[in-house]
């Protein structure tokens, strides 16, 4: 007998049933499917703080076990090419060309600019600015009360933000743009620096002392949203 119930029975296949995972291993897959575009070893390791070695055995079986594939990086001179590294069954599309689009510019800025981390602070104090007023920042009721405002944006645009009660210091556990902020950190990092620090103002808060420390732990970048003490 036909079944034309829609949504019963199995769901389609997804490769092979996979072992379960390792901490180390379940957060090297967690970091990759953050990641809006293909991502290099070198930069995962960097994230991570795992050796090379390590993260390579890791999505070696992250792509026998059909979690995780990869592919060449466009030869771009002399040498073989890198690996590329993504999640499977994710549906990039969309932030493929997002992220695209930002390396292209973070490589022009790098290349053409003489000032490459001020001129990318400007426009992320710009873009920070403009993504506070778009949620309907106000001047917070206090400097705590701004910087969690900061945190939740940040929350928002996928840098999976974790901190304490007063939102001083922020761990960035996930980065949008990694492995264009592993090629052009002074650009992306000065972005993301510009951006916390144009969404303080939109909310009232003086952003003087804001830091950003690029692949500072592991795991993680290090944001400051007040000024530390010396």
């Amino acid at each position: 007998m036909k079944n034309n119930r829609r949504g019963y029975g199995p769901r389609p296949g997804a490769g092979r049933t996979a072992a379960p995972l390792s901490s180390s291993r379940a957060a090297v897959l967690e970091t990759l499917r953050a990641q809006a575009q293909p991502t290099t070893l070198a930069a995962l390791a960097a994230i991570s703080r795992l050796h090379a070695n390590t993260v390579r055995e890791h999505l070696d079986a992250l792509v026998a076990a059909g979690l995780a594939r990869r592919e060449p990086e466009p030869p771009s001179g002399r040498g073989r090419p890198a690996w590329l590294y993504e999640a499977t069954g994710l549906d990039a599309a969309t932030s493929r060309e997002y992220a695209g689009l930002a390396a292209t510019l973070a490589a022009t800025i790098h290349r053409t600019s003489a000032s490459p981390t001020e001129d990318a602070v400007v426009a992320g104090r710009e873009w920070g600015g403009e993504l506070a007023r778009e949620r309907g920042a106000a001047p917070a009721r206090s400097a705590a009360a701004a910087r969690r405002e900061v945190v939740g944006l940040l929350d928002d645009i996928g840098f999976a933000p974790e901190t304490d009660a007063r939102a001083a210091t922020v761990r960035l556990t996930r980065c949008p743009l990694l492995e264009a902020a592993h090629k052009y950190p002074d650009v992306v990092c000065g972005v993301h620096r510009g951006l916390a620090e144009g969404a303080l103002a939109a909310y009232g808060a003086d952003p003087a002392g804001t830091e950003l420390l690029p692949f500072a732990e592991p795991g993680a970048c290090r944001l400051h949203l007040m000024r530390r003490a010396r």
